[in-house]
């Protein structure tokens, strides 16, 4: 296969070397564990976190006589990821045996696709801070995980857990088109929000459902593609980003000094941060494969995939493109929330019949940085869609001001309730009597002259009296009211 190289060399994404320039290049491959309730094929639960052995079938454990069925649920989901990657999907793919041996692999071999996957060629878009990058998918095929291997739960034995023996993987190989350990992050998250999306993978990283290998390689601006490395089995999207850092820089090191890299196989030891040898990179003819005999060609009609492609739900991208258009959403407060699906799903729920713009703020700098703060997320948040709604309802309706606002959405949050009745019940409305605004104006007017004739001087400093006047107030003034009386009688207008 000829691999082409679609990028253009950024000079911002170097690597400085001590002989000059150098250029990550980047693919990954993604093992996403299949949303199924039973194995790729067999009806062994796919449960986590059970006992060890305790999901393992005659299948699994590759008892003789044993032999594979297709779990079609598996294939609808693989079907759908490729569409939701808009990718094409082959109406005849074949299984084959890839075959190498391994204590936690019992059969000997792996069921997998080689030259005949399920899905083919596709792409991913990534919204980088000054650009838009284009990231191909070479392909996607269905295999069986193997099960795990256990080494520290006795001093000279090692324990085999065949929970995750069949369970159905869908291994997605991106071409090697990303150039930074950034574009490398950004790929991978944006990966997971469209699996979560179409509900075919959840994408739990530290619970094993979702893991990446990373192939990494340098090379001088625009030159011929390098020797990679691949590091295997990197779990979590941080440690993707230093996994790549040093490597690279460990690639560069090697080259700089005369030497050659070695095609291998990588881990990455997240404790120490570097990647270290595991072993030399098999090539496909090390695993034999062929044919499964056992397994049918896999052949579906495309009135199959049209109906499918029918009833996916509506996909990040389109929903940003909506967001922006319907609700008039910066780019980046769109991104922030539609990066998870149940996000997106919050802030619509806020902003339904209300100032959206508003709602997008409440959501993203008060509810999320709050959430983030104390390390919950939306589905234990002490404030509700209904009781944020609320809130925004208030402000817009000039009931409260923005800084009683806050001091409401921290009793909702501490203590609930329907923050339209904590309004009424504790006295929190601002006040829009004009007349008693006007005291307080002209009380702190009284009080400061000299600052009156700095403020004719320099109407920015108009701020200082706003500032006086809600705090004589107790933040109830409405600022808008404030703002426009020190404006008359200081003079501005």
């Amino acid at each position: 296969m000829t691999i082409v190289d679609v990028r253009t060399p950024d000079p911002k994404k170097f690597i400085k070397g001590a002989t000059g320039d150098w250029e990550i290049v980047i693919g990954m491959e993604v093992h996403a564990q299949v949303t199924s309730e039973a194995k790729l094929f067999s009806g062994a639960s796919t449960e986590f976190g059970k006992d060890p052995n305790d999901n393992v079938s005659l299948v699994d454990a590759a008892m003789p006589g044993m032999l594979p069925v297709i779990n079609e649920e598996c294939v609808r989901q693989a079907i759908r990821t490729g569409l939701g990657l808009k990718a094409q999907i082959n109406l005849k793919s074949v299984f084959d045996r890839k075959n190498y041996f391994y204590p936690d692999l019992p059969q000997g071999y792996q069921i997998s696709q080689f030259k005949q996957p399920i899905v083919g060629e596709g792409k991913i878009l990534l919204d980088m801070p000054d650009e838009q990058v284009e990231i191909g998918v070479e392909r996607l095929h269905l295999e069986q995980d193997a099960g795990k291997s256990l080494h520290d739960q006795h001093p000279t034995m090692s324990f085999v857990d065949l929970n995750r023996s069949g369970v159905a993987l869908m291994e997605i190989v991106s071409k090697p088109d990303l150039r930074s350990s950034d574009e490398a992050k950004a790929y991978l998250t944006k990966l997971r929000t469209i699996l979560r999306y179409l509900g075919t993978c959840d994408g739990n990283m530290d619970q094993g459902s979702m893991r990446a290998d990373v192939n990494v390689s340098v090379r001088r601006p625009g030159g011929e593609f390098g020797t990679r490395c691949e590091i295997k089995n990197v779990n979590s999207i941080r440690f993707v980003g230093q996994a790549i850092e040093y490597e690279a820089r460990r690639q560069v090191a090697i080259l700089e000094d005369g030497g050659s890299i070695d095609q291998e196989t990588r881990l990455f030891d997240a404790v120490k941060g570097e990647t270290r040898s595991m072993r030399s990179k098999e090539e496909a003819h090390d695993y034999r494969y062929f044919p499964d005999p056992d397994l049918l060609p896999l052949e579906f009609t495309q009135e199959f995939v049209d109906e499918l492609a029918q009833h996916l739900p509506e996909l990040p991208d389109d929903k940003k493109n909506r967001f922006m258009s319907d609700y008039g959403l910066t780019a980046y407060d769109a991104e922030i929330l539609i990066a998870e699906k149940v996000s997106a799903d919050f802030f619509e729920e806020v902003a339904k019949g209300r100032d959206a713009k508003l709602a997008a703020n409440w959501v993203i700098n008060e509810l999320f940085g709050r959430l983030n703060k104390e390390g919950k997320d939306l589905s234990n948040s002490p404030v509700s869609a209904a009781q944020l709604g609320g809130i925004v309802d208030l402000i817009k309706d000039g009931v409260i001001s923005g800084k009683i606002a806050k001091d409401l959405f921290e009793i909702v949050w501490t203590e609930g309730g329907d923050p339209a009745q904590i309004v009424e019940e504790r006295g929190m409305k601002q006040v829009t009597d004009l007349g008693a605004i006007e005291a307080i104006v002209d009380e702190i007017i009284a009080a400061n002259p000299d600052k009156v004739q700095q403020a004719i001087a320099k109407p920015g400093l108009l701020g200082w009296f706003v500032g006086q006047v809600m705090k004589q107030s107790q933040g109830k003034a409405n600022p808008q009211a404030v703002s426009d009386m020190l404006k008359q009688k200081i003079g501005l207008e």
